[in-house]
């Protein structure tokens, strides 16, 4: 395990959208080391499983969630070398292309920002909890995990 270079970090669960350029600001901002930023941004498909996606609706548990996104910040910091981290999350109605979520972190160099960023986002579709519901032209109806989420996580398990 490496050390924690980890200076700065902020998670975010809100109804409002984001500003990307204003987030990135301040993960770089007075950290003169940043040589990287990495950032993810998921957003609202209009399609699902086969089926129209009108909306989507999505749900936390106040406190746990935040609590949850802190800790898989913490993680990433003592798998790579970050030196700032940010994720935001929406709640709420959401309409296809509005941003869903953000995850962003700087290190002093690309590769460690690709990775924990990537291992970020795939923590927090399978540890956070959130819960997703879709407004669809075959109804309404709550999202399942997908498999392929925790294929995903397993490989970084896999790879401590």
């Amino acid at each position: 395990m490496r050390k924690s270079i980890l200076k700065r970090s902020k998670v975010i669960v809100q109804e409002a959208d984001f500003d990307l350029t204003e987030s990135t600001r301040w993960l770089r901002e007075g950290l003169p080391q940043v040589g990287a930023v990495a950032c993810f941004v998921g957003t609202v498909r209009d399609i699902n499983d086969n089926s129209s996606v009108s909306a989507m609706t999505l749900e936390h548990y106040p406190g746990m969630t935040e609590k949850s996104l802190e800790n898989i910040i913490q993680v990433a910091s003592e798998r790579f070398e970050i030196v700032s981290a940010l994720i935001i999350h929406r709640v709420g109605p959401l309409l296809p292309q509005d941003q869903i979520v953000l995850a962003a972190c700087t290190s002093e160099h690309r590769q460690q920002a690709f990775l924990a960023c990537e291992f970020m986002m795939d923590y927090l579709k399978t540890e956070a909890p959130f819960w997703k519901k879709e407004d669809t032209d075959k109804g309404s109806k709550w999202v399942s995990a997908r498999d392929s989420d925790d294929t995903a996580k397993t490989r970084w398990e896999q790879n401590k």
